[in-house]
């Protein structure tokens, strides 16, 4: 018995001494996002099922609330990823900063806000814009850039035909909607749900569907970070990637159940509702790189709201190499 309960003693040992390796081995990632929101389920299902502890990775989960914030947490070394619009790198690009900031995953594919409104409309039309003021977004940012594409799209010059206010942040723009400020305001999920549900506002549409796929979100990291930690980004790409198969596999019910420890304040049927509006609008991709074209078309975007003067070039703000090796793990 004494021999026996010895040997178990030293199983228990050499078992805590391998768990302890194994906590030691994980790599600690910081990753800023620039809001909290469903729109990037793929990531909250790569956290919360294990797909970076798969790849030997803790990520810590920061809100930086808003692109420009992420980027200046990234080029200041505050935080290892940053997850935001890819507008940010351009800028950072064009500023002819050396150590620039490289894209080197893609995780959404549109715009993930909707268009809320005081009352309900159930004909709702674009042109019901005229007139009016919308809470827009910070200016020179993806969102509030999509939002004028739109308009424009539909016949309505910003600031000419309807008002678009870009004073306030991002992070305030629910509050300031019910606080009574703007005829309409663009919400990101599950804010415009929830407020919806509230009864303090109703979403008319889509704007993601009306704009078109434009490499809306992305993960980079500064130019010297990436080229000194390859493995590291090559192990969260694979992740992402992961989970953007997760996603594309699975349905909104079950997307809403493993991300709802990302959303411990949100309804399971808020969470239901609003992944399946972005899988309604095809909002995900389904795999992290990012084209050429898609570039292309965002500096389009950028172009015609007037924030951009000169191109970047894809082969010097984007990296696929690690998305395609992701692609190529994975059919092993």
């Amino acid at each position: 018995m004494k021999k026996a309960a010895i040997i178990l003693t030293l199983i228990l040992s050499v078992a805590l001494a391998l768990a302890a390796c194994g906590q030691q081995d994980k790599i600690k990632i910081t990753l800023s996002e620039v809001t909290h929101s469903v729109f990037y389920a793929p990531q909250y299902v790569a956290i919360n099922l294990g797909f970076f502890e798969e790849q030997g990775l803790e990520v810590e989960l920061s809100n930086g609330q808003g692109a420009d914030k992420v980027m200046t947490a990234v080029l200041s070394g505050q935080v290892d990823i940053g997850f935001a619009g890819p507008e940010a790198s351009i800028y950072v690009y064009n500023e002819g900063r050396e150590d620039y900031a490289v894209v080197f995953a893609q995780l959404t594919k549109r715009d993930g806000s909707f268009l809320v409104g005081r009352t309900p409309e159930p004909d709702f039309k674009w042109e019901n814009l005229r007139g009016k003021s919308i809470i827009g977004g910070r200016k020179g940012g993806v969102p509030e850039m999509t939002l004028e594409y739109v308009l424009k799209k539909h016949g309505l010059v910003p600031n000419q035909d309807l008002i678009v206010d870009t004073s306030i942040q991002f992070a305030a723009m629910a509050g300031a909607f019910t606080g009574g400020e703007g005829d309409y305001v663009t919400l990101f999920e599950p804010t415009a749900t929830m407020l919806e549900k509230e009864g303090k506002g109703y979403v008319l549409a889509s704007v993601g569907m009306e704009s078109g796929e434009i490499p809306y979100t992305a993960y980079f990291a500064k130019k010297s970070y990436i080229e000194k930690n390859k493995d590291i980004i090559q192990r969260f790409t694979n992740a992402i990637y992961k989970g953007q198969q997760w996603v594309d596999q699975h349905t909104p019910k079950e997307i809403a159940e493993v991300i709802r420890p990302s959303f411990p304040d949100t309804d399971l049927e808020i969470l239901e509702a609003v992944a399946q509006r972005y899988k309604e609008i095809d909002a995900w991709c389904k795999d992290p790189i990012m084209t050429e074209e898609a570039l292309n078309r965002l500096q389009d975007v950028m172009e015609e709201a007037g924030e951009l003067k000169n191109r970047a070039p894809h082969d010097k703000i984007v990296d696929n190499s690690f998305a395609r090796k992701a692609m190529e793990d994975m059919k092993k």
